[in-house]
């Protein structure tokens, strides 16, 4: 997992919520290395290459987390909520609601980071050297 903000963690003490928050960002970090967190606008965010999603109505007993840019995230998650152009939420009443939709959002955060992820370079090799890249030292 990926270095935690001690901003963060004193975001979320004493939040009704605390135990489901902390739940959400374990599966959100663990599930991609390159996934980031920090505050902004009074909430957590998590980002990879963009703001990804931050919770949101995070003074009551339940966890909203809204994705950004949810619509545009590729693949079919079922506890996506949102119709609109771009945002997409995933609500969390309980802590077993979190447990029960840690494989889903897991993938949701790969998604995100595959998505996001800057294209590859394809490296060329030398004509010649059976796809193997070939190396020249400099006559001396």
């Amino acid at each position: 997992m990926t270095k935690r903000d001690p901003y963060v963690d004193r975001w979320m003490e004493g939040k009704p919520a605390e135990a489901m928050l902390r739940r959400v960002r374990d599966v959100v970090m663990w599930a991609d290395t390159r996934m980031t967190e920090y505050l902004k606008y009074g909430t957590v965010q998590f980002a990879y290459n963009g703001d990804f999603a931050n919770f949101v109505q995070h003074g009551g007993k339940t966890v909203n987390l809204m994705f950004n840019r949810g619509a545009k995230i590729n693949g079919s998650f079922p506890h996506l909520e949102g119709s609109g152009p771009s945002a997409r939420f995933m609500r969390f009443a309980d802590i077993e609601q979190v447990d029960a939709r840690t494989a889903e959002l897991t993938n949701v955060v790969r998604a995100w980071c595959d998505m996001m992820a800057p294209p590859r370079v394809k490296r060329k090799n030398k004509p010649g050297a059976g796809g193997r890249r070939v190396w020249y030292r400099p006559r001396t």
